[in-house]
């Protein structure tokens, strides 16, 4: 099933960035579609004023998805760890994380359920991992603790 394809004629208003100014950081993540038709996260993490993230969020009405064991990704990177994140319901604190690494060359990921961690406020929660059950939220978060610009494509995404 494919939850999102980027191209030309798609349109990302449904998505959105939530950065780390709601606590009073100054970090700035824009998201657009770019000249090739793909999904562009990209900006610059700050650490002033005890900020250090950003993030880019796509939210739908919950769907079943008992019937998938993985997400899979098509990006393209810089080098940077990113996380992809999920949310069964989109009202629910946690966030379900798997940390990668990109490259500058497009690559396929393939995310298990199974290995997605529940976490709150960048802390690990000791709760089971993402069983699969219902989605509605999946994002992309860069915050590695440390200065940086970043830029992340985005081409797919998909349950497998």
């Amino acid at each position: 099933m494919t939850l999102y394809d980027f191209s030309s004629n798609s349109n990302s208003d449904d998505w959105y960035i939530l950065d780390d100014v709601v606590m009073g950081g100054r970090s700035s993540g824009n998201f657009k579609l770019n000249k090739d038709g793909h999904g562009q996260f990209s900006g610059a993490v700050s650490l002033e004023n005890n900020g250090g993230f950003s993030s880019v969020r796509h939210r739908f009405s919950s769907r079943d998805i008992k019937q998938y064991s993985k997400f899979i990704l098509r990006i393209k990177g810089d080098g940077k760890s990113y996380q992809f994140r999920a949310k069964t319901d989109s009202r629910d604190y946690a966030s379900f994380i798997y940390e990668f690494k990109t490259t500058n060359e497009w690559m396929t990921l393939e995310i298990p359920f199974s290995e997605m961690y529940p976490s709150f406020r960048g802390r690990k929660l000791n709760q089971p991992n993402f069983e699969g059950n219902y989605l509605s939220e999946i994002a992309f978060l860069i915050g590695n603790k440390k200065p940086q610009e970043f830029d992340l494509q985005i081409d797919k995404i998909e349950l497998k």
